[in-house]
């Protein structure tokens, strides 16, 4: 018998189980069944990704390879951005997610096999028993015009759990830990949670790890930053996080210091946006919002988010993928909602003539069949939200338009792995995504719509 999930993949379409902002009945929000503006789901004979008729993809990259520069691509790609490198070429830097003790995942090879290959210096925890971390990035050049992926390289060395991040205006990527290991815990030389830049290049070679420690210390998830004014916006894969903001001091330099601020609700001081024992946010309810200066944002403790909301911060359910577009910031809380599926806001900070910044529930899912714990979300050229499921069974690449209504874009076909790392080429040609648990990276091309 055809499931529920699966009539609704064939179907492209949503059911009352999501509560978006497309339609209104007497004052409350309900959903309007849609089908995608792309056409049902086709099978793949592959059996690793189904698509809708008309687009094709093409894996990149899978764990265990050997890169350009010896090394082996590493398990677990999580968030990921595409830059422009002019002549049709796209530079992809990527994330793992790979923890303290998974050599297996990492660069190195087997017994670190191929650990002197890079320099120490260049490894930003090197170990203090001389085992590194094994998270950080890799960079990957693809050029749209011929389809072929050109060079991949070793980004970053010697972090920890890199989960998502996001692309600066200035052509480079901020990866985040997420991960609070302190310095002498698990055989670490050095504390983790922070936030590291790394150049887009095509050059290769390794980014200096210098941790951008105004940004603070605590389960970094990911970034945006308003292209307007550099504000950095981030999230906090937590149950109980805060959504942040980094004011830097100087425009497009991140190390030189600024001030890190916790969003609150005006005027309800404490509040909590989670929906979990009662509803305190209604779809389509906008509210104004302030932000708190915090302090003691090193602090070993990782209790930033506790001393924020006790501050009068909001809480959030797992903030995890954020992304500027459509001139406002798009923020996935995971596990929002009386269901616990999921929640997106939309951030719109203030422009000139405006009093504050306004956020809005956009989507909150009470079906997991229609939305289930979406994570990493980026912004389509023509307008749709893409939303990445991190929940239980079948996964997909769920995609939402301006106006809220959601449809199924891709199904994981293989098995029951996260989608991570959505993001479009420049030319809009060409989204990529990365299948976490196989250690996937994809880039699928086909008749996207226009906006």
């Amino acid at each position: 018998m055809q499931s529920r999930r699966e009539f609704l993949a064939a179907a492209g379409g949503v059911s009352l189980g999501f509560v978006g902002v497309s339609k209104l009945i007497a004052g409350r929000a309900v959903a309007r069944k849609s089908s995608s503006p792309y056409g049902p789901l086709s099978p793949d004979p592959k059996g690793l990704l189904d698509l809708p008729a008309g687009f094709t993809y093409t894996a990149l990259s899978r764990v265990g390879q050997t890169m350009d520069d010896g090394l082996r691509v590493p398990g677990k790609a999580d968030g990921m951005a595409a830059f422009d490198a002019g002549n049709g070429l796209t530079v992809l830097v990527r994330n793992h997610e790979v923890s303290t003790a998974d050599p297996l995942n990492g660069a190195f090879g087997p017994s670190n096999a191929l650990l002197d290959h890079v320099d120490r210096d260049d490894i930003y925890d090197a170990g203090a028993d001389g085992e590194p971390s094994y998270g950080g990035t890799t960079t990957l050049v693809y050029n749209t015009k011929t389809g072929k992926l050109e060079r991949q390289y070793l980004s970053l060395a010697g972090t920890i759990r890199n989960c998502a991040g996001g692309p600066t205006p200035w052509g480079s990527w901020l990866t985040c830990e997420e991960d609070v290991t302190t310095k002498g815990a698990q055989g670490r030389a050095k504390d983790h949670g922070y936030v590291f830049e790394v150049p887009a290049t095509v050059e290769g070679g390794l980014a200096k790890p210098k941790p951008i420690t105004g940004m603070g210390r605590f389960n970094h998830e990911a970034v945006a930053i308003d292209p307007r004014t550099g504000v950095v916006y981030l999230t906090e894969d937590r149950g109980d996080g805060l959504l942040y903001r980094y004011v830097p001091n100087t425009r497009e330099k991140m190390h030189d210091g600024g001030r890190l601020e916790a969003l609150a609700i005006k005027d309800r001081p404490s509040f909590d946006s989670r929906n979990w024992r009662q509803t305190t946010v209604e779809i389509c309810d906008e509210l104004d919002a302030e932000w708190i200066a915090l302090e003691d944002i090193d602090a070993p403790a990782d209790d930033l988010r506790q001393r924020g909301f006790d501050g009068g911060a909001t809480r959030f359910a797992r903030g995890e993928g954020i992304f500027w577009g459509n001139e406002g910031v798009y923020v996935v809380c995971t596990s929002g909602g009386p269901a616990r599926k999921g929640q997106v806001w939309k951030l719109s900070p203030a422009t000139e003539g405006d009093k504050a910044d306004r956020i809005k529930l956009f989507v909150e899912s009470h079906d997991g069949d229609v939305l289930d714990m979406p994570d990493n979300a980026t912004v389509a050229p023509n307008g749709d939200l893409f939303l990445c499921e991190d929940g239980s069974g079948e996964q997909f690449v769920v995609g939402v338009t301006p106006e809220g209504e959601l449809f199924k874009f891709a199904r994981n076909a293989a098995n029951t792995s996260e989608f991570a790392g959505a993001c479009f080429s420049p030319d809009g040609s060409t989204m990529f995504v990365n299948v976490q648990h196989t250690g996937e990276t994809i880039a699928i091309t086909g008749p996207w719509r226009n906006a």
